[in-house]
């Protein structure tokens, strides 16, 4: 079976780990550890990430373009 690409990066899953309070639970690499309802929160907490980073980059070309 194909393996599929990787959507985030490590090190971004263990700083948002970090900031929802698990890290303890994956520090082994071992990602089987964390719930249902911390990885549905882990997933939430990269999306709104992304969602502000692109806000950030979308008012900053706004900018460039006035």
């Amino acid at each position: 079976m194909a393996r599929r690409r990787q959507v985030m990066s490590e090190q971004l899953k263990y700083e948002l780990a970090k900031e929802l309070g698990f890290l303890d639970k994956v520090k082994d690499g071992d990602w089987g550890n964390i719930t249902t309802r911390q990885a549905g929160s882990l997933v939430r907490a990269a999306i709104a990430k992304a969602e502000g980073f692109m806000a950030a980059e979308h008012e900053r070309q706004e900018g460039l373009l006035r």
